[in-house]
């Protein structure tokens, strides 16, 4: 029967060099690119219904009346509801993240009761037999506002009289971190800079727009969403809608990007689940991409008070981080716990005495923020590397000198840092020794001396970025010390078939970062079988029944050696098994190329022998159930620390202001690397989003609070054509805190580029008395800070 079942199924030979490190091309390519996918968009239900929303296009109003009987009765539609109509079952969107004593967490309803507090709120919805008759609906519904002040800029949303966007005033919250003496520090400093930075307020713009679809048989629930956390939207939904955890299903079907902002627990999941309870029918639900830019939760937007204390030689003496986050109208899953992230960055790789990180959250009259690709650390980079050209420019130094005389060297890790984390590996000299040469640096230098000699209108910059990032979240218990509600561990499962081939179950949830590819390598070396024998499912509570879900660059350091940690489980019951057909004890086998083998011998069994002699169960050890398979929970003891160097190269015009990429190198140090293909294609994606931050995006308000950028043609995303072609290298510094050595890749593109390309242009502009541009840096405000200068 053995014998059948392989000549019945496909044989696939084991890879004769190892899978860890080797580029292959992602199985999940082909079905995806040839559009054999599964959005949630594409998916129906028999008696499909569809649900559209009615938007508030006031940031801030009371609501008077609310009359949907209008349409109700119009062609094509089912039913009509106010926010009153949900007012006693839809709850309060959660956040999780409570991060002071002081907090204060609002109720947020999924829609509207009573005062809309932002552009986009949703105050009505239609459900019909279609979306565009639903659509068409909207018009019939009456509603009456009473205006109220719109509360837009931070600092004077703070100010004493301000309108209040909530009964309890604008302050979210507010805390301090202090570490080492830091009045000593900046005392008698021989050097003190102090700068200001704005971080502009981003719209992240995932491949797909949301859609959910909820539907029921009556006694349990089943909701397909564009999500990255199935599991954690199941846990918050049941606490939302009372409905019973375990009557909830909640699967991620195919997810065309994230970035964080399917990084929630949306308005819209809650309603459609709630409609889809009242109705007994499915209800589906898909946002247009104008929708999208009001009502997609936003990125960044703080403003950094920065100052930063040195010796005469450059050497850092202390750092104050004073810094106002917007929280827009409501905290929503993770909304507080943003620039809390960056609280342990802006040290970044420097060593200092002291430290001192304060933040004050503060409400505004504008969608909510939330974690967006970095989710702090960039926020935090950014301020530091900013701080360091500043520091090298006071001094007259070369901005890469002076990070020189900051830095931990390779020799001193692991290294406890003034915020308190140990980086457990790094070499930041590798990384911009090799950067350096690669960039051609002095090169450039001496092209940038003779350009202003000349006088050339058209000035050539260098930046700089030299970066670390905490990632792979987390540690559970220092998330718990952080308050955090939710651990930061992470699940997998092996299931080793009958004919051998093997099943993963992963409880991270892909959203184009390739885990399918990247998992099926590390099972294939750790088990000896084929790379096309493994098959990894995932995004579905029925199927993946635990998981902490994809965010914050954890998935392989944490949810990967899950997966490893359940491979391993595998093989020591197969030992078990083994030692039993083959007649001798465990301790006289090893295992290698996929089969035990009894040494000094020629005797042995395959993985995959074992695996049907399970099924089979004809000769079992006594006490030995009849399978392999396995799982696993990996909890991580620290964060996982990748670093890099990155160097940019712009043109500026003088005359216009219009700044061009010359040349963009990043060496980057992930650990050890699963795949070079997926590594490079993570970085290459987060330089992008960088790069757009520091030239092209930003969410702008106009003074009555309305988004100004509601389309592609108002948010600018820069294509291929707007972007230069990047150099890419790595160096290997082994993370300590997992088995395979790996760090996190996903964040750190866009974590390290946004300060290279901003330090780039100031560089060029300095001789002209700029020292900096406001993001983004476009042609405008590239030329408006050359006149201020020229004033």
């Amino acid at each position: 029967m053995a014998e059948q079942i392989a000549q019945s199924d496909q044989v696939n030979e084991p890879a004769a060099t190892p899978e860890l490190g080797r580029p292959r091309r992602r199985k999940e390519d082909a079905r995806l690119l040839t559009g054999r996918t599964r959005w949630t968009d594409n998916l129906t239900r028999p008696g499909l219904l569809h649900v559209v929303f009615l938007r508030s296009p006031m940031a801030h109003a009371r609501i008077t009346r609310v009359d949907v009987s209008g349409a109700r009765g119009l062609p094509g539609v089912v039913a009509a509801f106010s926010g009153q109509d949900f007012a006693d079952e839809q709850g309060s969107l959660p956040c999780a993240w409570p991060v002071s004593e002081d907090i204060v967490i609002p109720d947020h309803p999924p829609m509207a009761v009573s005062e809309v507090r932002y552009v986009g709120e949703a105050v009505a919805c239609v459900v019909a037999t279609d979306r565009y008759k639903a659509a068409d609906a909207l018009e019939a519904i009456e509603v009456d506002y009473e205006p109220l002040p719109a509360v837009l800029d931070m600092e004077e949303a703070l100010s004493e009289g301000s309108p209040k966007v909530h009964e309890a005033g604008n302050k979210a919250f507010s805390t301090k971190i202090v570490s080492g003496d830091v009045e000593a520090a900046f005392r008698d400093a021989p050097v003190v800079i102090e700068r200001t930075f704005r971080q502009q307020r981003l719209i992240p713009s995932a491949m797909e727009p949301r859609a959910v679809l909820a539907d029921t048989d009556g006694d349990t629930f089943t909701m397909w969403t564009s999500t990255q956390i199935p599991h954690v939207l199941r846990v918050m939904l049941a606490v939302v809608t009372g409905i019973p955890e375990h009557r909830l299903r909640v699967v991620a079907p195919d997810v065309g990007g994230g970035f964080g902002s399917k990084l929630q627990v949306t308005a819209e999941e809650v309603l459609c689940l709630l409609l889809a309870r009242r109705l007994g029918k499915a209800v589906k639900w898909t946002e247009s991409r104008s929708e999208g830019n009001l009502t997609v939760h936003h990125g960044r937007d703080q403003l950094q008070r920065l100052r930063l204390a040195a010796d005469a030689d450059g050497r850092l003496r202390g750092l104050r981080v004073d810094l106002l986050a917007d929280m827009g109208a409501y905290l929503m899953l993770v909304t507080p716990g943003v620039p809390m992230l960056g609280a342990a960055m802006f040290n970044a790789i420097y060593k200092m005495d002291a430290y001192e990180f304060a933040c004050t959250g503060v409400f505004t009259t504008k969608m909510p923020t939330d974690a967006y690709r970095g989710a702090g650390r960039p926020e935090a980079t950014f301020g530091i590397e900013r701080m360091m050209d500043e520091l090298a420019a006071e001094l007259g130094v070369d901005p890469l000198e002076v990070r020189r005389r900051n830095w931990i060297r390779h020799e001193e890790f692991p290294y406890t840092t003034i915020a308190g984390l140990t980086y457990d590996s790094g070499n930041y000299e590798a990384a911009t020794d090799k950067a350096l040469s690669m960039f051609g640096y002095d090169k450039l230098r001496a092209e940038q001396a003779d350009r202003r000699d000349r006088g050339d209108p058209v000035q050539l910059g260098i930046g700089v970025s030299t970066y670390t990032e905490m990632c792979g979240l987390a540690p559970s218990r220092l998330l718990g010390e952080s308050n955090y509600g939710a651990g930061g561990w992470e699940h997998g499962s092996i299931r080793m078939l009958p004919t051998g081939k093997v099943e993963v179950i992963t409880g991270t949830s892909p959203h184009g970062q390739g885990h399918v590819t990247s998992w099926s390598q590390i099972v294939a070396d750790s088990l000896g079988v084929p790379f096309e024998d493994v098959t990894v499912l995932h995004g579905d509570t029925a199927i993946s029944h635990k998981g902490m879900d994809t965010y914050g660059s954890r998935s392989l350091v944490v949810g990967g050696i899950a997966v490893l940690r359940a491979c391993d489980k595998v093989k020591d019951k197969a030992r078990t098994l083994a030692a039993h057909l083959l007649e001798c004890s465990p301790d006289d086998l090893e295992f290698a190329g996929g089969a035990f083998k009894v040494r000094g011998t020629d005797a042995q069994r395959t993985i995959q022998e074992l695996a049907y002699a399970a099924f089979t169960a004809h000769d079992l050890p006594e006490g030995v159930e009849a399978r392999l398979d396995a799982d696993a929970t990996f909890d991580p003891d620290n964060y996982s620390f990748p670093h890099g160097t990155h160097l940019c190269a712009v043109e500026v015009d003088t005359e216009t202001g219009m700044v061009r990429i010359r040349s963009y190198v990043a060496v980057d140090d992930v650990g050890k690397v699963v795949n070079p293909l997926i590594v490079e294609g993570q970085v290459h994606g987060g330089i992008a989003q960088g790069v757009a931050q520091a030239l092209y995006e930003e969410a702008v308000y106009d003074a009555d609070g309305n988004l100004l950028t509601t389309t592609m043609a108002d948010y600018l995303l820069p294509s291929a054509a707007d972007l230069p072609s990047f150099q890419l290298d790595r160096t290997e510094t082994p993370a300590t805190s997992n088995p395979l050595g790996v760090k996190g890749v996903g964040e750190a593109g866009t974590i390290a580029s946004t300060p290279a390309v901003v330090n780039a242009i100031v560089d060029a502009l300095r001789p002209s008395g700029v020292r900096d541009v406001e993001m983004p840096c476009t042609p405008e405000r590239v030329w408006r800070a050359l006149e201020g200068a020229r004033r």
